[in-house]
């Protein structure tokens, strides 16, 4: 699918977010001592007294936030509750990393909060510190219910210079530009999957609104954004599940049922789930979302298996039934009427997952959105591998191998198809449906075919190096194959090498400047499709960064 990015109108509010926390980092940088707080507070290090943090807080919503930013500054965790509930079952591997300065504790695997170490109320969330002394605040720790999240800014620097014309690069496709990517605002209860002796449950609404927004959506759920406006910033809830967990069968079963991230991948839409602020192309081009049912169990200390149903990828339930109406008759579709989206159809999830005894290596093997393959939105087959070596605690490797295909794509290289386009009606994703970024065609090899399987490769890795424990540096090598050019809109290789920093002033800020240089074998950047201008650029380089200020 061809993801295009308009311009951000919003400046202003970018440009101040960006000013508030590069002022805060300044304004703690004189007040990190805890004992610099106010005079009451004095002779109080929650971190060495951790019976003393109420009192260092202070009473207001307000005051409790505020103060707690300034103890969290410069430190690496929150201050640890020594009357805490173990946070994993013995019977589980080790935790694989830590945040920070990763972006994750457990090696990446989705469908299922962390079997055997999920706790409620576990996030470190400043916005629920402030909270804890309200009536509503007590309610939603007696219910074990958190409500958390942040604001992610970004800018670049590009050799490209056509709106839109990082394209395929992703998440800042806007060349020379300002970004409001993401806030977020997550309302959740996670189930209590360290105990063994009662079931239990949990659920996660989660809004988005930025421009990251393109990435995440589902036909079909705010997609007029998207697909009909081609907005530069938009809403979407890539996040609406309920959980279901059990210790009594195996060693945890989790059933999932809602709207969820799609099982594999290293990467994820959500900006503090990854290593860099840009993402690679084979995290781009693939499934994000699916919406059905999955279970994962755990089978033993070093197995998990998952199994679901969806439907399709990035597609809706009503979708699958609904029809619209064919103005042009013709050799692809010759009916009266076609599906809305032919790709939101029943699919399966099969996964299983290794992990070591000592939690260093992990292996995932799984096929994602498996059905007929149809040509649909985004009805992608995905087959594919992530692996994970942690070789001692400052390097680690994690590493991701996949192929992905549809079916039955319309040939571009094919004069028919060609008259069919021209007369921009005649598929359910011609501009009379789908005015905007609508899912591409494929550039077949035989010319005299109507249709082809399109198939697409995608390998990627991130070195990376931690020297303590608030920094890490990646390396992100990979190739990207798009022979039919489906995935990207150009029918070749692609390149791409970035480096990248993550350094965190506390952990509810951190700042991610990278660079990255990509290439293809065929022009593909500085052109933008929505706007029918060609790409004229087979080198790119971009010079971008974000930050990441949590509540």
């Amino acid at each position: 699918m061809n993801y295009k990015k308009g311009r951000l109108n919003s400046r202003g509010l970018m440009m101040f977010a960006i000013a508030s926390a590069v002022g805060m980092q300044f304004a703690y940088a004189d007040d990190a001592k805890p004992n610099a707080t106010s005079s009451k507070t004095v002779a109080c290090d929650p971190y060495k007294d951790y019976a003393c943090l109420d009192s260092y807080l202070g009473t207001g919503v307000w005051e409790r936030m505020s103060n707690y930013y300034s103890l969290e500054y410069g430190q690496a965790a929150a201050p640890a509750d020594p009357k805490a509930p173990p946070s994993r079952r013995d019977d589980v591997p080790p935790a694989a990393q830590t945040i920070p300065p990763m972006p994750f504790t457990e090696w990446p695997y989705g469908g299922t909060p962390a079997l055997g170490a999920s706790l409620p109320n576990a996030t470190d969330s400043p916005l629920m510190v402030g909270l804890a002394n309200t009536g509503f605040g007590k309610w939603m720790a007696d219910n074990n219910i958190q409500t958390y999240g942040w604001i992610d800014v970004g800018a670049n620097v590009s050799t490209s210079k056509v709106r839109g014309g990082n394209v395929p690069a992703a998440y800042d496709y806007n060349p020379n530009a300002l970004d409001l990517n993401q806030i977020v605002q997550y309302f959740e209860r996670v189930p209590d999957m360290v105990q063994k002796d009662h079931n239990d449950w949990g659920f996660r609404i989660s809004a988005i609104y930025g421009s990251d927004y393109r990435y995440t959506t589902s036909y079909g759920l705010g997609s007029y954004q998207l697909l009909d406006r081609n907005n530069a910033n938009g809403w979407d809830m890539p996040m609406l599940y309920v959980d279901w967990y059990t210790p009594f069968v195996g060693n945890g079963l989790n059933i999932r049922v809602g709207r969820y991230i799609s099982v594999p991948d290293i990467e994820a839409q959500l900006a503090p789930n990854n290593y860099m602020y840009s993402h690679s192309m084979t995290y781009t081009f693939d499934n994000y979302t699916n919406e059905g049912i999955l279970a994962s169990y755990q089978l033993n200390k070093n197995w998990i298996l998952q199994a679901g149903a969806s439907i399709g990828t990035e597609a809706t339930f009503q979708h699958a039934y609904q029809t619209l109406p064919n103005v042009n008759p013709n050799a692809l579709y010759p009916g009266t009427t076609f599906k809305r989206d032919p790709g939101a159809r029943p699919a399966g999830t099969l996964c299983a997952r290794y992990d070591s005894d000592d939690g260093r290596t992990d292996v995932n093997v799984c096929g994602n959105g498996l059905n007929n393959g149809e040509w649909g939105y985004n009805n992608l087959q995905w087959y594919g591998v992530t692996a994970y070596h942690a070789f001692n605690e400052h390097w680690h490797l994690s590493a991701e191998v996949y192929q992905e295909h549809q079916k039955n794509v319309p040939n571009l290289n094919n004069a028919y198809v060609q008259n069919i386009v021209a007369a921009g009606a005649g598929t359910p994703f011609s501009p009379n449906i789908m005015q905007f970024n609508a899912p591409s065609m494929a550039q077949c090899s035989n010319s005299a075919v109507l249709t082809c399987t399109s198939v697409s490769t995608g390998f990627t890795a991130y070195l990376n190096y931690s020297p303590d424990p608030l920094n890490n540096f990646s390396i992100r090598p990979e190739i990207y194959r798009d022979p039919q050019g489906q995935r990207t809109g150009t029918a070749t290789t692609y390149h791409n090498f970035a480096l990248g920093w993550q350094h965190w002033l506390s952990p509810q800020i951190e700042l991610r400047p990278e660079i990255a240089y990509y290439s293809a074998g065929l022009p593909a950047f500085n052109g933008n499709s929505n706007l029918g201008i060609a790409a004229n650029k087979t080198r790119e380089t971009i010079l971008s960064g974000d930050i990441i200020y949590h509540w």
